[in-house]
């Protein structure tokens, strides 16, 4: 008689807890029913994003003077710079400098070794193609400014979402 006591004692702590557990957990969930929603409709609005963000990389093709550094730093050797040397002057003339982003990691060494500062991070970061081979871009397509998303009048920032108004 007395082991089929202590097993309904058991029993009745082992369900005390796990009701203590339960109604901890509602307690949480609960908690979370009087946040903002943290989702965003993507297209139509976009997050600002931070001052340290590291999007695509721009290029200014005037500063660069061929040291090949970004390509020696970089990690994964990404950066193809193409020059020819000009024995007349004994100076390195920049051909070509493309950045494939379907490989880059984004790690920003490049930019902050680069000696004349001719690559710099901007906030842009849709990269969606149906063609990788489109993600290769060259200096060309380095050199385009971005537009700011606190500028695009096409889309509504979280900043200025009616949501997020304080009061």
């Amino acid at each position: 008689m007395l082991p089929m006591i202590t097993g309904f004692m058991n029993y009745g702590q082992q369900t005390l807890r796990a009701a203590r557990y339960i109604g901890q957990g509602f307690m949480i969930t609960l908690s979370h029913t009087n946040r903002l929603p943290v989702t965003i409709q993507y297209p139509y609005e976009k997050l600002i994003t931070s001052e340290r963000f590291r999007g695509r990389i721009h290029f200014e093709f005037d500063k660069c003077i061929a040291c090949e550094v970004c390509v020696r730093v970089c990690p994964i050797d990404l950066p193809v710079v193409d020059w020819k040397l000009e024995t007349n002057i004994r100076k390195k003339r920049l051909l070509n400098y493309s950045i494939d982003f379907g490989i880059c990691i984004f790690c920003g060494n490049c930019v902050e070794y680069c000696p004349t500062n001719c690559l710099s991070m901007t906030e842009e970061y849709e990269f969606s193609t149906y063609d990788r081979h489109e993600l290769n871009y060259n200096q060309i397509a380095l050199g385009r400014l971005p537009m700011s998303v606190i500028d695009d009048y096409t889309i509504r920032t979280i900043l200025n979402s009616p949501q997020t108004t304080n009061g």
